[in-house]
């Protein structure tokens, strides 16, 4: 049975903690005795839909025939210039001038994804902590931006969730567990861990991302978010192959 893949990732910067009122402020420091411990609390900002916003998208949609042919449909991402009115996409170069990238606002990137999965319908998803992270955040961004998702990604249950691989979930047999067998590790560890190249071999981690989004660097941005999805694909190879049943 022919079918197709969608590979996704998100990146996430802060919003300005300045841009907050001031009982809004406040509250998102709550807690914290000392200047350090104020700080940290405005780094975690970035984890939150509703004090940060996707700063890139980045997709590969990969169509399998019935004889397990793969072909590319896309493989690019989507970087946040929020200076750019609706609907307006400025293509930037890439390092190696072959990888697609477009700047637009975040309304944009966003109902670009939405469109992917409305063409591509029962596609099936492939993150790395998507279901945990990704698919939420994503959903709930969009209704602050008066946006309606075209699928749910947050249908079902914590254990059985249709159309969707979470390697997360799966390489921990749906255990959240801080030690043994089931251990939840980061990506990095993982693709290591399973001989991938990992998204961090070009000097870029998700911490970085809001430092990099501030200094205006999108191109970098996106080129790393393109790196975790690609790894992402080959994690998933690597898993099918060898630990899927069903």
């Amino acid at each position: 049975m022919s079918r197709t893949h969608i590979i996704f990732d998100l990146e996430t910067a802060a919003l300005p903690y300045d841009g907050f009122d001031e009982t809004q402020r406040e509250y998102l420091v709550r807690g914290a005795q000392t200047d350090e411990e104020k700080r940290k609390k405005i780094e975690e900002m970035a984890l939150s839909p509703l004090t940060s916003q996707i700063v890139c998208v980045g997709l590969i949609i990969i169509s399998e025939n019935e004889d397990c042919e793969l072909r590319d449909e896309f493989r690019g991402a989507f970087v946040t210039d929020n200076s750019l009115p609706d609907g307006e996409f400025q293509q930037i170069n890439s390092t190696d001038n072959s990888t697609k990238i477009y700047r637009c606002n975040e309304r944009s990137a966003i109902m670009r994804f939405w469109g992917a999965l409305d063409k591509y319908k029962n596609a099936h998803l492939i993150s790395f902590n998507g279901r945990n992270f990704d698919s939420p955040f994503i959903m709930l961004r969009s209704a602050l931006l008066r946006l309606h998702p075209s699928r749910n990604l947050m249908e079902g249950t914590r254990y059985n969730y249709k159309y969707h691989t979470d390697l997360i979930d799966e390489l921990t047999f749906y255990e959240r567990s801080s030690y043994g067998p089931m251990k939840r590790y980061n990506f990095d560890f993982y693709t290591k861990a399973f001989g991938i190249t990992s998204p961090k071999s070009g000097g870029v981690d998700g911490s970085k991302v809001g430092e990099l989004y501030a200094n205006g660097q999108l191109t970098e941005i996106a080129e790393y978010c393109l790196r975790d999805v690609q790894a992402t694909w080959e994690l998933y190879c690597v898993w099918a192959e060898y630990l899927k049943f069903t």
